[in-house]
């Protein structure tokens, strides 16, 4: 069991703070302080240095914002157009944006002032101009526009704060703003998701900022995920001076058996339990078999509308290949009425921008649900509303995304719930979170009408996987462009399942390729290393002409006619040669086997033959010599037939005489001359 702490008022602070700034936090509806900015606030408005780690929803963000606007307000001399007061940096663009989006909040909610005169005349007039005290924020991400204009933009708004990625950070400090941008009078640096900017090999960059900001300013280091290795090997190389370290952890209650009261009455034994998870997180873990994913994401979705009445989801996969593939063939499956949104890596800035603002705004039910699929690009730091449910497809190759995925719901107070699928020995995992403080809890699999499955038997199939599949394959099969990414998909995720962090878990070779390949719906197995000496008992490829196979898109099908006249006989083609080939040689081989046996069959039966005119001699001929018996010689001379025939005969002869001495059993001689 576990509630959302509060830590007092606002106006409980040492410092008190500016009115505007007090109304737009109540505005926002934050009536208390969360333990983090009561603990971070004071301490950063009074010239310390923090390194602040928090759960994510734990409310970090206002945290630094708060106080870099009352800094700045408090100035003694307001800041020149071209000098910087306060500087963030975010490991992505959409992180930035949405801090961006913070201080225009508060800085378009500021009084205005009236603007300065020429002249006394004209500030005698009744023509009076109001401007705002304070500039609006600065934002430098990476987008269409080159370095150059922000520099342009800077100088035109005059803006007192900064906030941007490393990379672009950099060209507008050291590069096309080297000699135009001052730092001098810079109060406050804040490293957002400071763990996030080092594992994304910022290193480099930051150095070369840290070494180009004055030494004399507020440091702030903030994170969810900070060990406290992480945090000390890092603090001297980012100049931090005796920083404050402030941890808030969420605790909660556990129950861990019975004990016996002091009346001798059993009484559950509730123990507190740390967690790195939101409080109001209620984190499910599934186990499920490779060729079940699909459909156990999909029962999912349709549990927590249909009993939970969520509306908002984000489901979580490895790789930018996964999550483009599956947005566009999972749509006829997810239900009725469902809007899809796709945000990785490899999209356009502003295509990611366009996305997540449509996502934020767009108007979500039970009835009609909205559902991100995404990346990490979209784990840290994105205040998401009203995200209800988180679905972790894939767990992430570093298990320090875990719980910033997870932190996507369950934001400021609210309660959500997050799943994770898991694939045999892949739920080593949850031991594996266990340890991070991140506890798991088990939920069955769903059965088909959506109850839970009583039985454990994960070697069954489940029957919907057949028609789950052919539907993915009816939809890939109206475009081959769909089919490229399908294998490129699935090539994608063996690749960074090889790189998992948590290597001794998640085995390659451990990995059900064929199940795999079941849930991405493949028309068939891609060549590739991995797949070379797998079982494929369970896979069927499906009957799709390939040489007629075509891309909707014009040019790209022309180009690959022209491509497979080129190039001859396209794989397909070859292989149908190969097969037509073999089953050729294999009527043949049939053939010759049946002539062969025919010419054996005429052989003993011309020996047959012989041996019927040789006895009719010897019967013809008893008469005319003593003895009553002609020799085998003379019916040779009698008969004219060939020499072999006759030694044969004569041997045979011979072994019946041995018969009858004993000298060899009778199944010997049956076995010699059975075709006689």
């Amino acid at each position: 069991m576990a509630s959302t702490a509060f830590a007092g008022k606002w106006d409980s602070l040492p410092v008190t703070l500016t009115p505007w700034i007090l109304d737009v936090i109540h505005s926002m509806g934050h009536t208390h302080m969360t333990p983090v900015q009561a603990s971070t606030i004071p301490l950063f408005m009074k010239h310390k240095d923090v390194v602040v780690e928090a759960v994510t929803g734990s409310g970090k963000t206002l945290a630094f914002v708060i106080p870099i606007l009352e800094k700045l307000i408090r100035r003694e001399r307001k800041l020149a157009k071209n000098e910087v007061g306060a500087l963030v940096i975010s490991p992505t663009r959409e992180l930035a944006t949405q801090i961006h989006s913070i201080f225009s909040l508060f800085l378009s909610s500021q009084p205005s002032r009236r603007a300065p005169s020429p002249s006394s005349d004209e500030a005698s007039g009744s023509n009076v101009q109001l401007e705002p005290e304070y500039p609006p924020p600065l934002l430098i991400v990476s987008s269409d526009s080159p370095p150059s204009e922000d520099v342009q933009r800077f100088l035109s708004t005059g803006a007192d704060i900064v906030i941007g990625t490393p990379g672009r950070v950099e060209e507008f400090l050291l590069g096309k703003g080297k000699n135009v941008v001052s730092v001098k009078e810079l109060e406050i640096l804040v490293l957002d998701e400071a763990d996030r900017l080092l594992d994304l090999g910022f290193s480099a960059a930051l150095t070369r900022i840290l070494t180009h900001l004055p030494k004399q300013r507020r440091t702030g280091l903030f994170s969810a995920t900070m060990t406290d290795a992480d945090a000390m090997s890092e603090l001297v190389r980012v100049g931090l001076r005796n920083p404050a370290r402030i941890v808030v952890k969420v605790q909660a209650k556990k129950t861990k058996g019975k004990t016996i009261a002091s009346d001798g009455t059993k009484v559950e034994r509730e123990v507190i339990e740390e967690r790195r998870i939101p409080a109001n997180l209620q984190n499910y873990y599934m186990s499920c078999a490779a060729s079940e994913k699909m459909i156990q994401l999909l029962r999912i979705i349709r549990h927590e509308v249909e009993h939970q009445h969520s509306a908002r989801f984000i489901i979580y996969f490895a790789t930018c290949a996964c999550v483009d593939y599956f947005y566009r063939v999972i749509g006829p499956l997810m239900p009725r009425n469902t809007t899809l949104f796709s945000l990785h890596g490899h999209l356009p800035p502003n295509a990611r921008t366009r996305t997540l603002a449509n996502f934020t705004n767009s108007a979500a039910l039970p009835s009609s649900p909205s559902i991100l699929l995404a990346t990490d690009v979209a784990a840290r730091g994105l205040d998401l509303p009203d995200v209800d449910v988180v679905i972790q497809f894939d767990p992430p190759a570093d298990p320090k995304a875990f719980s910033h995925r997870c932190g996507r719901t369950a934001r400021a107070g609210r309660s959500g719930r997050a799943w994770v699928l898991l694939v045999g020995r892949e739920v080593d995992y949850v031991e594996f979170m266990s340890v991070r403080k991140i506890p798991l809890k088990e939920r069955p699999r769903f059965a088909q009408d959506g109850s839970p499955k009583l039985d454990d038997n994960m070697d069954a199939e489940d029957p919907e996987v057949p028609t789950v599949m052919q539907k993915i394959r009816q939809k890939i099969l109206t475009d081959r462009a769909l089919h490229d990414k399908a294998a490129k998909a699935f090539v994608s995720f063996v690749r960074a399942y090889s790189k998992h962090e948590a290597s001794y878990i998640f085995r390659l070779k451990d990995l059900d390729f064929v199940g795999l390949a079941k849930s991405f719906g493949l028309l068939r197995l891609p060549r590739m290393p991995e797949l070379k000496d797998i079982s494929r008992e369970r896979w069927q490829d499906a009957e799709v002409d390939w040489n007629s196979y075509a891309y909707l898109d014009k040019a790209q099908e022309a180009k690959r006619l022209a491509e497979a006249v080129k190039a001859g006989p396209s794989p397909e083609e070859i292989e149908r040669r190969k097969a037509e080939r073999a089953e050729k040689k294999k009527m043949n081989s049939a053939w010759s086997e049946q002539m062969k046996r025919k010419e054996e069959r005429e052989k003993r039966k011309e020996k047959k033959e012989r041996k019927k005119k040789w006895l009719k001699a010897q019967a013809a001929s008893a008469a005319e010599q003593p003895g009553g018996k002609r020799s085998l010689d003379a019916a040779k001379d009698d008969s004219g037939d060939d020499e072999d025939d006759w030694e044969e005969l004569a041997r045979e002869e011979r072994m019946a005489k041995r018969v009858k001495k004993g000298h060899i059993s009778q199944s010997e001689f049956d076995a010699e001359f059975a075709d006689l």
